[in-house]
Order: C-alpha cells, then sequence, then structure tokens
C-alpha cells in the first residue's frame, strides 16, 4: 500500500495537468500496488523499475536513450576515457578462431608467456569455436575485464597449454595507424573521437610531414564518434576560419552554428576521408563538414546514419541518463540522422539515404572461395609461424622472396588443400600479400603489419590516387564531386586485429 499513498498529492496536481501525465502516473502506481501485494512471485522495486519501466519508457523514444544502473554508468564513464582494460595483446579474429598476432611489451600477455601463432582455444572452459566473428568480439571484449583461463594450442606441443591472465589498464590511443603510402602521401586512422584525439592527430600529421605533405588519406572507417568536441577540433585541422562544421536543432534547444573559430591555421594539403556503415556520430559529422566545404572527397560507402546529440544526465543513487535532446545538421543544412519508429529503423531508411554518402563508393575486397577458405582456417597464419622458425627475423622494409609462395603452395598440398590452377592465378597475389603481411604481424607487429595491408586495400588505393591527382593538379580542395563508382556494402568484411 506504500505507493498509494502517493495518489494523494497527484489528486490536487491532476488539476493544472493538462497534458494528463498525472494520471498516467497514477495509473502506473495503481498497477505496480496490485503486483506488489497480490502477484504469485515477490516483485523487486529496483530491478523492476531498472531493466523493465524505464528502458520500456526510453525505448519509445529511439535506441540511444538509454537508463544506466550504477555498474553500467561507471562503465561508461571509463568509456570516455583512452584507457582499457585488457590483456596487452592483438589477436586475429577470424569465425570461430582467435590467433595471436603480438605481445605487448610487459604486458600480461608477454609475462604469462603467449607467443605470436598461438591459437586460443578456449577462455574460462568456454570453447571459442562456437562463435561468429561478432559474438567473438562481444565475449573477448567481455574476458578481458577480469582474471581470464585461456587454452592455447602451440604448434609441435602435443596437448593444449593453460595461463591466467589478469587485466591492466593499458593505454588505448585512438589515432592508431600512421604511415606514409607514397614518399609525401601519409595514411592515419582513427578508430574514435576521445579527449587526446586531436592532439594526438595534428601530432601524427607532423611525423609525416605537417604542411609540406604533398596529401593525406584520413580513415574514419568504422570510427563510432566519441568525444563530439574532438572531432569539432578534428574537422578545424583542415577547415579555415568561420566555416561551417555543423549546426544543432532541437525541441527545446535554439538553433546553433558551429564554425572554425578565428585565427585557424589549417593544414592545406589535399586530403580524401573514409568512411563505411560503421562510420557514425563524431565521424560523420567530420565528413560532411569537409565534405560540403569542398575540402575532402569521401570515399567508401554510405555511412551508419547517427547524427544526434546525446545529452548524459547523472541521476541518484549513481544512476545515469543518455537522452537524445537534438540533432546535428551538416553545414549545407541536411540531417544525416536516419529515421526511427521508436526503436526501430524506418523502413525507408534507404530511399532517404541518410548518413554521409560517399563521393566514390568503394567496398573492400571481393571474397573468393580460396580467401575465404585459407583465412578461416589459419592456414596462412600456421605457415607464417612456421616460415618465422626457419629463416632470420625480418626487418623493417620486408618483402617476401618470391619463391616463398611456390613453398607455400607445396605446403599447402601436403595438407590436403589444392587450388585450381585459375583459383590460383586470380589468388596468387593476395595470397602472396597475406603471407608478407602476416610474417610481419608476427614478427615486427600489427602495425607493420598494415602497411602491407593497405597495397591490397582499393579505398585507400582509390583515396591515394585522388590526392596524387589533385597534388599534381596543384589544388588543395576538390570543388566538385566525381560521378560516384557502383559499390556493394555486403562484401566480405576482413579478418580482424582485436586488441585482447
Amino acid at each position: 500500500m506504500r505507493l498509494l499513498a502517493l495518489l494523494l498529492p497527484l489528486t490536487l496536481a491532476a488539476q493544472t495537468d493538462p497534458s494528463g501525465l498525472v494520471d498516467h502516473v497514477r495509473l502506473f502506481t495503481q498497477v505496480f500496488s496490485l503486483i506488489e501485494e497480490n502477484a504469485a512471485t515477490p516483485i523487486e522495486a529496483g530491478p523492476a523499475f531498472e531493466s523493465g519501466v524505464l528502458p520500456s519508457m526510453l525505448r519509445k523514444l529511439d535506441p540511444h536513450s538509454v537508463f544506466f544502473n550504477k555498474d553500467q554508468f561507471e562503465q561508461l564513464r571509463e568509456m570516455e576515457t583512452s584507457t582499457r582494460k585488457g590483456f596487452g595483446s592483438i589477436v586475429s579474429i577470424l569465425p570461430g578462431r582467435v590467433i595471436v598476432l603480438q605481445t605487448m611489451p610487459a604486458s600480461p600477455s608477454e609475462r604469462a608467456g603467449l607467443n605470436p601463432g598461438d591459437e586460443i582455444i578456449a577462455i574460462n572452459n568456454v570453447a571459442l569455436s562456437r562463435f561468429d566473428m561478432e559474438q567473438m568480439v562481444e565475449y573477448l571484449t567481455y574476458t578481458r575485464q577480469k582474471d581470464a583461463l585461456l587454452s592455447v594450442r602451440r604448434q609441435n606441443f602435443p596437448r593444449p597449454l593453460e595461463f591466467v591472465l589478469s587485466p591492466t589498464t593499458l593505454n588505448a590511443p585512438t589515432v592508431e595507424r600512421s604511415f606514409a603510402l607514397k614518399p609525401g602521401f601519409g595514411y592515419i586512422r582513427v578508430s574514435s573521437f576521445e579527449e587526446k584525439t586531436g592532439r594526438d592527430l595534428k601530432n601524427a600529421i607532423e611525423k609525416l610531414g605537417g604542411h609540406a605533405l604533398k596529401g593525406l588519406v584520413l580513415d574514419l572507417r568504422n570510427n563510432p564518434g566519441g568525444v563530439f568536441a574532438t572531432a569539432l577540433e578534428t574537422a578545424s585541422l583542415f577547415l579555415p576560419s568561420g566555416a561551417k562544421i555543423t549546426s544543432v536543432r532541437g525541441r527545446s534547444k535554439k538553433e546553433e552554428n558551429i564554425d572554425v573559430p578565428a585565427d585557424n591555421q589549417p593544414y592545406q594539403f589535399p586530403l580524401t576521408v573514409l568512411i563505411n556503415e560503421k562510420s557514425a556520430s563524431g565521424s560523420e559529422v567530420v565528413a560532411a563538414a569537409l565534405q560540403d566545404n569542398n575540402r575532402a572527397r569521401i570515399i567508401g560507402l554510405p555511412s551508419y546514419g547517427k547524427g544526434l546529440v546525446q545529452s548524459v544526465f547523472p541521476i541518484s543513487g549513481g544512476n545515469g541518463l543518455a537522452l537524445t535532446t537534438a540533432y546535428y545538421y551538416t553545414p549545407k543544412g541536411r540531417s544525416i540522422q536516419r529515421r526511427y519508429e521508436g526503436s526501430q529503423i524506418d523502413p525507408s531508411l534507404n530511399e532517404a539515404k541518410a548518413g554521409v554518402q560517399p563521393d566514390i563508393e568503394e567496398g573492400p575486397e571481393r571474397p573468393t572461395r580460396l580467401r575465404i577458405f585459407l583465412d578461416s582456417n589459419g592456414m596462412i597464419t600456421s605457415y607464417a609461424t612456421e616460415w618465422l622458425r626457419a629463416n632470420p627475423k625480418p626487418q623493417s622494409g620486408f618483402v617476401m622472396p618470391r619463391a616463398t609462395l611456390d613453398l607455400y603452395q607445396r605446403w599447402l598440398s601436403e595438407r590436403n588443400v589444392q587450388p585450381t590452377l585459375g583459383e590460383w592465378s586470380i589468388d596468387r597475389d593476395w595470397v602472396q600479400n597475406r603471407l608478407e603481411q602476416e610474417i610481419v604481424n608476427l614478427s615486427l607487429g600489427v602495425e607493420f603489419g598494415d602497411e602491407i595491408e593497405a597495397r591490397r586495400d582499393p579505398a585507400i588505393q582509390r583515396a591515394l590516387s585522388e590526392i596524387q591527382s589533385k597534388h599534381e593538379a596543384g589544388g588543395r580542395a576538390f570543388l566538385s564531386p566525381p560521378p560516384a563508382s557502383s559499390g556493394n556494402p555486403n562484401l566480405f568484411a576482413r579478418r580482424l586485429a582485436h586488441p585482447f
């Protein structure tokens, strides 16, 4: 009966409540009191509100408005920093398989004795073979938050090895990769926007040559956004003072234009930006600002379509609320936000062309039967591990001897893998590149392997071609977009290199 006591003040308030809110609150308290008194199973008020009432109410708004209990809110705060818990290793994720590519110096993985080439077959007695790639990423993210028991298969060992790893706080820079594609032409990948991203991006540009660069490929693929102020800082690195970056509009918020600050000194070299279907929020704001201001050509696949302002409110009991309070608009006034009906995506999304539309569509590599088989069965990593045991450690600038490819073909044949002449002819260069990449991953580190992978990435190569052409033409802005080429967003995704 305790909630029925709330009805007395509500009766008086109802006289001045034209929206009918008080009537709905009264109905809720009546239903809850009846459940509390008469339900066959006792009800706990906390879980009922936190897991039922509040999420159900927010679900009617959009998928991004969320209630966080105390533990979830603490995790959210942790995610706003550039530190993460983990074991200090980089692993290759394949369907049902996880192979160690690299262990960081002095990390829990290195101290425990994990080696590049080890295959993790189970974590906490859960076999990894049961997971697809998305499930694998989720499970690895979950398990690296606390002590974990790893069962590991190591080549030439008769039975699996066991390791107990304790996670530690690791630095996780969001400017993940920075290297030269060709002399004078740089590549930088930004995985998200956090407090230090703007500073780290500027430092990376300076190391590549700064204002003397002939051109830059900025990779925002799979970038989900993050700290909005940092996204604005990123756009300002390439736009002149006074240029509009975005505008904000909402029911309770007066329209606000966000422009590049005065006295800005942007980089003026030719620029291309890579996006895909997982580029969202802040990365879309950056891409749209550079596109609408004719500062960069956008290459890749249409972005996710999340152009909303999320305000996070601390509430009582250490809980929190993330609420959509406004929407971002591009400099030309277009909303990039996909449409929802409650928590469901509007079926007319594709017709509405939400998100950022690339000037040039370019998807990932198309799969072949041979590529899928070799990667999914770990047959490239396994051979690379054996090769490293029999050959001197590669040095920077390593190029795999062409004869190694013939040895690899013989190695496959000994394991009853015999591609047809046509399959081998089509994929020979791809296999050469992947073998070279994996040898470098396992010996020098994934950051060096990524430079090799960039040579076969069609979006990176197309972006490089664009900035080379623009540099040769002597300009810095792309004044008119070229016709879009055909692309397919449903192509086979490459194998993942993931922190663990």
